[in-house]
């Protein structure tokens, strides 16, 4: 591909993976809402062929993070190849998470059928779910932040921009680990995000109005001897 053909599949591609994550939450959450684990699972259990859909759905979000982060990586990978590569296995990463948080929700599917309702392994496996979404966040922020820097070295979209992204996915980086030590909770935990949702809406209406083509581009890196 092109930079230039790059630049419209990574600005599509945050625009989409921002659209189908907040359908996701819309659609799906009643499937799992409750106060307890007792109350979720009668919730999954009343909700099956949402919960059947959601699974379904999670290839979506699979591939999400996979395409952007191959978009990004072709935009990136010379100014630093390495670099580059590193930031493109996080996000590879977090759509592998997305993968093992499908199965966990499938099997709470099962579980919700069972009478396990106050037993200790449904508890486990809905903890289970909620922290491989906070790792699989994690992989995100950090595979973010290293796109981000490389745009801070190559210049092919505003500095103020760029330094917007590593910022905002920084904060992320230093407050998702405190949430799933449960040291950071409450309204804090959806504010934090809102700096990196300005970043990503901002830069992807950079990419498709005004994309990046072979007179920005970083000259490659010297090999080293």
């Amino acid at each position: 591909m092109t930079l230039k053909t790059s630049s419209r599949l990574a600005g599509i591609m945050f625009l989409f993976y921002i659209a189908t994550g907040i359908a996701g939450l819309i659609v799906f959450s009643p499937a799992s809402k409750g106060a307890g684990t007792a109350a979720k699972l009668a919730s999954i259990a009343a909700h099956e062929s949402l919960v059947r859909w959601e699974t379904a759905y999670a290839f979506v979000m699979i591939l999400n993070p996979i395409i952007l982060g191959i978009a990004l990586y072709a935009l990136t990978r010379d100014t630093d190849p390495e670099i580059a590569l590193m930031a493109l296995l996080f996000r590879t990463g977090e759509g592998f998470v997305v993968a093992i948080n499908a199965v966990l929700k499938r099997a709470l599917l099962v579980i919700a059928a069972l009478p396990l309702s106050d037993s200790l392994f449904p508890t486990a496996v809905l903890g289970a779910s909620g922290v491989t979404a906070l790792f699989g966040a994690t992989l995100f922020a950090i595979g973010s932040t290293l796109f981000s820097w490389l745009f801070v070295r190559s210049r092919t979209i505003p500095p103020w921009l760029a330094w917007l992204g590593v910022a905002s996915s920084l904060l992320l980086v230093a407050c998702l680990p405190l949430q799933m030590g449960g040291t950071l909770k409450g309204m804090i935990t959806n504010l934090i995000w809102v700096p990196a949702g300005i970043f990503e809406l901002t830069i992807a209406v950079r990419l498709l109005t005004r994309p990046i083509c072979v007179g920005q581009a970083p000259s490659p890196v010297p090999q080293r001897q």
